[in-house]
């Protein structure tokens, strides 16, 4: 097996199970809160804790790996990820989960951007978006499988057995990374730590999340908006000592390149809001419409499906087409699916739901694993772990502030008009902000990257 083939199997292994562990605890919730007496505000902290250390590790990666170099920060994410899922399956108490899960999201937000780096790095720009491809279909694969394997596991054995059973898993990638990865040349130049950008970097995103996460909520729009206008301000301050240090934690430059941009962008406008208008579509079907759960569990199906063939489309033609058509085809289809779902006014069309998730799925991996396919394509091996840095952190943002948006848009249409009309106007505002980032991609310069791969190619 090719070196660089060993290096995208133990790092999509290890992404596998980062993201199983993401979304398994969920379904998990209401046994976590019998069996440790715990409040459904707490149990919500048993995602958020996770969610929030994972992105705020993740601007340390790049220099933490250039300091002691990507296959030892890699092996140590692993091993911490180890300890805190045998600690959290084995909490007394919600403070004790709450606290494990900390130090699981800590070995993920430095195991997903290194394990990038290292991968992407021994693909040439043209080969790449295969490797993007595998990477969509793991992202597609653990959200999809989740929900089930765990209700299966909380019913048969324990909400324990939740994170127990991400060990095995978790035990392989750490063998294999320690059996195949080979040591970097110890001769690169070493940085700095930048103390200040890491502080204020870190706060700015701590501010942002904290209130994001409040927006979402009914009664938290006041405190939401201070903590996010807090966050903004510090943002602002991180930027402009960034771009006046000689060494920053992030070089925010890497945002001027206009693939790497527009990517970040699309994931905003699609993926980001999709996450929002699904959890929105989940509570419309259910206590508007009186839909079962299984029955709308069961719309994640044609999602899957038609995700799967969008990104094995991307992976396979993404160097004839370049990315253009792709992404301008993944808004449309992203923002007619989200129209065709606003049609829905009762739970006997649900041949229309199949068809609207459908239509969200094909679109919205189809933008997002031709964004993630063109994201680095201009990017030189040296920026990479920045550039892999950045880009995860513009993904977990994305999904908070996808489901904050929809949140309070919902909430501030439902004080204003009928039940019925406020969730039906909710998803036509949905479906016309994916008209945004269409126009921004007539901006491409598609025929050029067309031709640079094709030059690679040769």
């Amino acid at each position: 097996m090719p070196y660089r083939t060993k290096v995208a199997v133990v790092y999509l292994l290890g992404f596998f199970v980062d993201l199983i562990n993401m979304f398994i605890a969920n379904v998990a919730y209401p046994a976590i809160g019998h069996g440790l007496g715990a409040s459904v505000s707490e149990l919500t902290w048993v995602s958020n804790a996770y969610i929030l250390v994972l992105t705020l590790v993740i601007p340390l990666s790049a220099w933490l790996a250039e300091k002691v170099g990507g296959h030892r920060v890699f092996l140590l994410s692993l091993g911490i990820f180890l300890v805190a899922t045998l600690g959290a399956g084995c909490a007394q108490s919600i403070g004790q989960l709450i606290g494990w899960r900390l130090l699981q999201g800590m070995g993920g937000g430095l195991l997903i951007p290194v394990g990038q780096t290292l991968a992407y790095q021994l693909y040439r720009p043209h080969e790449r978006a295969g490797l993007s491809a595998a990477i969509m279909l793991v992202g597609l694969l653990a959200p999809a499988i989740s929900p089930a394997l765990g209700g299966l596991i909380v019913d048969t054995l324990s909400w324990r057995w939740v994170f127990f059973a991400n060990l095995p898993l978790a035990l392989l990638a750490l063998l294999l990374a320690a059996l195949w990865l080979r040591r970097e040349s110890s001769t690169q130049t070493r940085t700095p730590l930048d103390a200040i950008g890491l502080l204020s970097g870190c706060s700015a995103l701590l501010l942002i999340l904290l209130g994001l996460t409040r927006l979402a909520e009914s009664d938290g729009l006041a405190s939401g908006l201070v903590m996010l206008a807090g966050g903004l301000v510090m943002l602002a301050g991180y930027v402009r000592h960034s771009l006046r240090h000689s060494h920053p934690l992030l070089n925010l430059r890497l945002v001027l390149n206009p693939l790497l941009r527009n990517a970040m962008m699309i994931y905003q406008a699609i993926p980001g809001i999709f996450i929002g208008v699904n959890l929105v579509a989940m509570l419309y079907l259910q206590n508007q419409l009186g839909m079962n759960a299984a029955h709308v569990g069961s719309l994640m199906i044609p999602w899957s499906l038609a995700s799967f063939m969008a990104i094995t489309f991307t992976g396979k033609q993404f160097n004839r087409f370049g990315p253009r058509p792709l992404l301008i085809t993944g808004c449309i289809m992203q923002g007619l699916g989200i129209l065709v779902l606003s049609q829905v006014g009762s739970a006997q069309q649900y041949p229309l739901l199949l068809l609207a998730f459908a239509m969200m799925g094909f679109g919205g991996s189809l933008c997002s694993s031709t964004a993630q396919s063109c994201a680095f394509l201009q990017v030189n091996d040296a920026q990479l772990a920045q550039a892999s840095a950045l880009w995860n952190i513009n993904r977990q943002l994305s999904f908070c502030l996808g489901i904050a948006l929809l949140s309070l848009l919902l909430n501030k249409l439902q004080e204003n008009m009928p039940a019925t009309l406020a969730w039906h106007w909710c998803f036509y505002l949905a479906a016309a902000s994916a008209l945004i980032p269409a126009v921004l991609c007539l901006r491409i310069p598609n025929r050029a990257i067309v031709r640079q791969l094709n030059a690679q190619k040769e």
